[in-house]
């Protein structure tokens, strides 16, 4: 028999906030992440604006040696796994520490600690490379540093799906804990890739941005849309078992009933021309849920801003949800912190936490010219009610489709 698994404890490092009430609070008054890169000249550059994280210092979450051997990303998800730990109330030595894991994934990892040490390379020689620098640069280690620093020795896993990496680090959580395989698990995203290299790369893409005004830069679903911004953070929760989350006394915040994937087996950068994969995705989640393709009101888009992004994924839902997808909400929180590659489906499986908690839906920031194809309802405006589930769509480079259902806790 499967157990049922739900959300205990979250944390967050942000564009928009350095908390999980930080990030919120800003979600609801719609602030958007958005400024002229700082971290290096961006003179010669294609783009200019990325989400960078702002007054984060890693030694106010951890030891400053600590601190020293991580790469930023590994640093945020310390940071956030500290502040989830510390929202869900656990006490490690309550505990037997072979039930509690970690599943936490990373993108790209420690970019900028690669590009920092090729640059010693080649102009001090290898033998003035840091000894640490496979350790702080590979993406495992945002698990690793987790499972290190609180103690966590069941199952630890680094899941790497591009662009899903957030939604299958959570959803395979998820499903060790239903399997019985752990009673607790810490799991999310990280990415810190505002490097020279990370936006070099994407630019060479044309999948990101190149307008210099932070209002117009990142427009999900909207006709003037014209790629992804680059963000960075992380968002980390804590999943437990019902049963075991009821025994302590703890504070549940929403049940994860559905996790549903699938592949394009298309292209290697562009999803699917007529939705088919990440429909299926959909679909999935929603069988796994046992509940109906009607009783979805609300989704979370990937919604990254780019041509083709938008337009298949709306294709997707209308393929999933034929005439039922002119009743859903779809919004996308791209639009305010940005595209957090590895980090952005945990960061949105957040917010629809909270959504479902408080019954609020955030509007699409900055959407405000419909595209013909691109028709359904992105909220333009704010909705509130009582809303029973959340979709959470994430789909990456590779053709990796991913959804989670969430469900509001209802006991």
């Amino acid at each position: 028999m499967s157990k049922r698994v739900v959300v205990t404890g979250m944390g967050a490092i942000t564009p928009i906030g350095l908390s999980i009430g930080e990030f919120w609070q800003s979600v609801k008054e719609g602030r958007i992440g958005f400024a002229p890169i700082t971290r290096f000249d961006t003179t010669d550059y294609k783009c200019h604006i990325a989400a960078e994280v702002k007054g984060f210092v890693g030694k106010d979450y951890m030891d400053f040696k600590t601190a020293k051997r991580m790469d930023l990303f590994g640093q945020f998800a310390v940071a956030a796994a500290k502040e989830a730990m510390e929202d869900s109330g656990i006490e490690m030595e309550k505990e037997d520490p072979y039930r509690a894991g970690v599943s936490v994934g990373s993108g790209v990892g420690g970019l900028l600690t690669l590009e920092n040490e090729h640059i010693k390379l080649l102009n001090k020689g290898p033998n003035r490379v840091n000894p640490l620098m496979v350790p702080m640069m590979i993406t495992n280690m945002a698990a690793g540093n987790i499972s290190i620093q609180f103690g966590l020795k069941g199952k630890s896993l680094n899941v790497v799906t591009a662009c899903t990496t957030g939604t299958n680090s959570i959803g395979e959580a998820f499903r060790t804990i239903q399997y019985g395989d752990a009673d607790i698990m810490v799991a999310g995203g990280a990415e810190s890739s505002v490097t020279p290299v990370g936006i070099a790369g994407f630019a060479a893409l044309t999948a990101l941005s190149t307008v210099n005004d932070p209002e117009k830069c990142s427009l999900p679903f909207d006709k003037n849309r014209s790629g992804f911004v680059m963000g960075e953070g992380a968002a980390i929760v804590v999943l437990e078992e019902l049963e075991h989350a009821k025994a302590r006394g703890a504070k549940i915040y929403a049940e994860i009933t559905g996790y549903g994937c699938s592949s394009d087996a298309y292209h290697i950068t562009s999803p699917q021309e007529d939705g088919a994969g990440a429909a299926r995705a959909m679909l999935n989640a929603v069988e796994d849920g046992g509940i109906k393709p009607e009783d979805i009101y609300y989704i979370n888009a990937h919604g990254t801003g780019t041509h083709h992004n938008d337009l298949f994924e709306t294709r997707a839902i209308k393929l999933a949800f034929g005439e039922h997808a002119k009743s859903i909400k779809i919004n996308s929180t791209k639009s305010m912190v940005g595209h957090l590659l590895g980090a952005a489906g945990a960061i949105e499986f957040v917010t629809c936490v909270k959504e479902l908690e408080e019954g609020y839906l955030h509007r699409t920031v900055g959407y405000t010219t419909p595209d013909e194809e691109i028709d359904l309802d992105y909220c333009r405006e704010p909705v509130t009610g009582d809303f029973k589930y959340a979709l959470s769509n994430s789909l990456g480079f590779g053709g990796h489709n991913s959804t989670l259902l969430i469900r509001k806790y209802e006991g």
